[in-house]
């Protein structure tokens, strides 16, 4: 049985952006992070993270070193009570062409396919036009645009919400 999702960007959502993040050292989660995306959990919700990484593609970093941040941070959130169902990215520049680079919606669909999501009972979370056109040509409706600057996770309360209430 299908199943809805939040997809998140990662830099600016789930973490302070610092530029290209590349370390596990340099990964800040974002203030209360775990205990917005808690209840989505509870409730069954798959945490599927969509993010461009084009520091692979410009060679700031390999995907080795990318690799490795990853599983930090997917150790990191699960032991934090919010087990990632995937991580998906696009290490290609923007000017590459592919099908996965946001706002293209390739790793959303991917995403979909692979976890029977429902995209019409799932939500977006980003903070670039680009997090939210992805989401909009995936079909998925509900979408949360986040200042980075600030790095709260009330936009993440807030999409957590939308989808166990539509779920009840």
């Amino acid at each position: 049985m299908s199943r809805p999702a939040l997809f998140l960007d990662r830099d600016g959502v789930l973490n302070v952006d610092h530029g290209y993040v590349s370390r596990p050292a340099d990964f800040e989660p974002v203030d209360g992070i775990f205990d917005a995306l808690r209840p989505a959990v509870e409730h069954g919700v798959a945490l599927i993270v969509v993010t461009n990484q084009s520091g692979i593609g410009r060679g700031y970093f390999s995907q080795q070193q990318y690799d490795a941040l990853e599983n930090h941070i997917a150790g990191l959130f699960a032991s934090n009570g919010c087990p990632l169902t995937a991580t998906y990215h696009c290490p290609h520049l923007p000017d590459a062409g592919c099908s996965c680079r946001k706002p293209k919606p390739g790793m959303i669909l991917r995403a979909a396919s692979e976890y029977d999501i429902d995209l019409d009972r799932s939500a977006m979370v980003g903070d670039k036009t680009s997090d939210i056109d992805a989401a909009r040509n995936a079909g998925i409706t509900r979408t949360e645009r986040i200042d980075s600057a600030s790095a709260s996770p009330d936009a993440l309360a807030r999409a957590v919400a939308w989808i166990i209430e539509a779920e009840q």
